[in-house]
């Protein structure tokens, strides 16, 4: 029989929409994000478990680093070997790390960012601390159990973990619309808050921060900002700032460097590259003058980052340079997200712990519910064999008259004799009153006989008592539970005495840091720029001196002050502006530098129209002229920006800056063409625009003309041009009326 096809619509925005939520919940849920409980992503859960499966102990020689991969993903996560060896490598990298997890062998990579050897070469096994406070307890039924994802092998839901690894390792995870970003804190800090927090669970954020300073970075530094932490740990929200060490070294000669010991934790890795880039950039950029040479001289010893200083250098305004622009000073974000109770949630410092003491108890309840259910079978065990001790005359007639285990077993459980040969009657009647469980039954079967000599009868009372013992104190724990927090507390105080380490990270609060420029002494020079564009300054007695050689040899001669900054116009629209102080200063016979190399101006592209000092033109107006004859007036204070190019002019498509000249009341120009039409008219006829303005028509244009020039004319100056050898003098042309024709000559 055949069945009919059915075909189900629906809204594509809708399926859309459940498959990424899907999606997404996947990846907030079972990859990016940690658990309140233990701390860990399932990568890392994985991991940690499979090398407790493989029994790769801290006790045990390492193993190949790519075992434990292949291992992990063949039965617990089916996400790519790289993600999982990304994961041990992370979690056996001591300056990432506040209490690393994993004990590598081999090379896991390196603080300055250098990668991890590949995982055939590398070898791990786990830390004791991980044995100890991580996997503990497994075996006694403290977490669930759930399938992989084949459903072929049982992975734990959660870890026992007995510190709250949360704060002591941080997290660090972007899932689909949200990431968690949790500093690392100091172990013994941490259980000191738990502690306080089992103590007095109305305990404020304030209080806890008696026990728990702020975070603990592995690579030191300094927290500058330690009146925002209240803040940060209440809603588990903001922004701390970190410094590196410093410290002021003398070196011969009076001079002094600066050198750094401890970095901030968010320069590990390429930062610490991109940080001497950035103080090669201030020394390039002339932000100062003081610094001399920088060195990484870093080692497995700890970070030693040196900058030799000038003699006379301000060190401690230098330091304040380094942290206002450089990485010497970073702000790490928190965003302490976790997933708790299944779902994400972002967490105060309270909460957190609250969640860890919250485990702890359950952890403890399962675990004693277990022990005590042990303890519990063994006394009823041992009391059996110690029954059979008394009457063991009797149970040998039972097993030597019985004709099989079933006979014998059913004697000692219910009493039943049939079947059984006794030698007296009385025995019988003895071997009737007989009512051992079964569990007894089976121990006293499986009993050997050596164990009827005295001294074992007197371990077997002993080891009774001790049985009585546990269970009493098992019942105590699980029935009361202050009990139940003195064995947590004593745990924790086992792990603090072992583990605990000083702080490395100093917590205060320190002033923003200010950097005080040194004050130019500011003075007239004199700009030079010869035909090939290689540019310098001079002072002007300099200049004065070699005034006639200067004139031949250059193409652009200017004086100013040293703190103006050179403009230069383009053919493109474009301004460029240069600083007089990034241009060479020096003698007169230096060759000085490219002006494309400290300017934006790239002379293979774009030809020089016009250059000028910004402080000449601030109170002039500025006349524009275009190849398609477009002209305008721009006032030159348009031109003060901050930005080293800047668009001068709007041009038409195929149209180009010919000219550009300052002009002031009762001047005129003229515009000569290609075809050698000439146009005199008032300069200031012409509008006045923004520098964003295409303008307006100077000069109506014959077919295939174009403007070439603008002549300035100003009162009392003569200037002549010579056209097909014939001398123009324009000062003797009408004056006319913008967008006209003009004459020919």
């Amino acid at each position: 029989m055949e069945t009919k096809e059915r075909i189900i619509q629906t809204e594509y925005s809708e399926v859309m929409q459940k498959s990424y939520i899907d999606y997404a919940m996947s990846v907030i849920i079972a990859r990016a994000l940690p658990d309140v409980r233990d701390g860990l992503k399932p990568v890392q859960r994985r991991t940690l478990y499979d090398m407790h499966e493989l029994g790769i102990r801290y006790d045990k020689p390492y193993r190949k680093c790519a075992r434990i991969v292949g291992d992990t993903m063949g039965k617990y996560h089916p996400h790519g070997d790289s993600s999982i060896y990304e994961a041990l490598v992370v979690m056996a990298q001591e300056f990432k790390k506040g209490m690393p997890l994993v004990d590598g062998h081999g090379n896991f990579g390196s603080i300055e960012g250098d990668g991890a050897a590949a995982m055939r070469y590398t070898e791990a096994r786990l830390q004791k601390i991980t044995q100890e406070a991580y996997l503990a307890d497994l075996d006694k039924d403290v977490v669930d159990f759930v399938p992989n994802f084949d459903e072929t092998e049982k992975e734990p839901e959660v870890l026992p973990v007995k510190v709250p690894n949360l704060l002591i390792n941080g997290a660090e995870g972007i899932a689909v619309g949200m990431a968690t970003s949790i500093p690392p804190h100091n172990f013994a800090e941490v259980i000191d808050g738990v502690k306080a927090y089992m103590k007095n669970p109305d305990i404020t954020t304030e209080e806890m921060m008696q026990y728990i300073k702020g975070p603990d970075f592995p690579t030191g530094g300094i927290v500058v900002n330690q009146d925002d932490l209240l803040s940060i740990y209440e809603t588990g929200m903001g922004k701390i700032k970190i410094r590196g060490k410093v410290d002021i070294e003398p070196v011969k000669g009076g001079k002094e460097r600066i050198v750094i010991t401890e970095i901030p934790y968010t320069m590990i890795g390429a930062n610490i590259g991109k940080f001497l880039n950035d103080v090669y950039s201030l020394v390039e950029t002339k932000k100062t003058n003081d610094i001399v040479d920088i060195s990484n001289q870093s080692s497995k010893e700890g970070i030693r980052i040196v900058i030799e200083l000038k003699k006379g250098a301000d060190a401690k305004n230098l330091c304040n340079l380094l942290y206002k622009k450089t990485k010497l000073e970073d702000t790490f974000g928190v965003n302490m997200l976790a997933v708790a109770n299944g779902r994400p949630e972002t967490l105060g410092i309270i909460p957190i712990i609250r969640h860890h003491v919250d485990f702890q108890y359950e952890l403890a309840t399962r675990k004693y519910k277990t022990l005590l259910a042990k303890e519990l079978d063994k006394k009823e065990v041992q009391e059996g064999l110690i029954r059979a001790c008394d009457v063991i005359d009797l149970i040998i007639e039972i097993l030597r008259g019985s004709k099989n285990i079933k006979e014998a077993k059913a004697c000692l459980i219910h009493g039943t004799t049939d079947g059984i040969r006794f030698k007296s009657e009385a025995s019988k009647k003895q071997a009737a009153k007989l009512d051992f469980t079964e569990r007894q039954a089976t121990a006293i079967l499986e009993m050997r006989l050596y164990k009827l000599i005295g001294l074992e009868i007197e371990a077997l009372m002993a080891e009774h008592e001790n049985t009585l013992k546990n269970i009493a104190t098992y019942e105590d724990i699980l029935s009361n539970r202050v009990a139940m927090a003195k064995v947590i507390i004593r745990e924790l105080d086992a792990f603090k005495k072992e583990y605990g380490a000083p702080r490395k990270t100093v917590i205060d609060n320190v002033e923003a840091a200010v950097y005080e420029e040194k004050k130019i002494e500011e003075m007239d020079v004199v700009f030079l720029m010869d035909r090939f564009g290689y540019a310098k300054t001079v002072d002007v007695a300099t200049y004065e001196r070699n005034k006639e050689a200067a004139d031949n040899e250059n193409r652009y001669i200017l004086t100013c002050r040293n703190t103006d900054k050179i403009c230069i116009f383009t053919n493109t629209g474009q301004m460029h502006l240069v600083k007089v102080l990034d241009i060479p200063y020096g003698k007169f016979r230096d060759k000085g530098l490219p002006i494309d190399n400290i300017s934006n101006y790239d002379s293979s592209k774009e030809n020089l129209i016009y250059l000028t000092s910004l402080q000449s033109i601030l109170s002039q107006k500025l006349l524009f002229g275009t190849k398609q004859a477009m002209i305008k007036l721009v006032s030159g204070s348009e031109f003060d920006v901050a930005k080293r190019t800047t668009a001068a002019t709007k041009l038409s498509e195929e149209d180009e800056v010919v000219a550009i000249c300052p002009v002031a009341g009762g001047d005129s120009v003229v515009m000569q063409t290609k075809k050698d039409m000439f146009l005199r008219i008032d300069a200031y006829s012409v509008p006045e625009k923004k520098k964003g303005a295409v303008g307006v028509r100077g000069m109506k244009l014959g077919l295939q003309d174009e403007l070439i020039a603008i002549h300035h004319l100003t009162e009392g100056s003569e200037v002549s041009v010579t056209v097909k050898d014939k001398e123009i003098v324009l000062n003797r042309l009408h004056i006319g009326n913008r967008d006209t024709k003009g004459v020919k000559k």
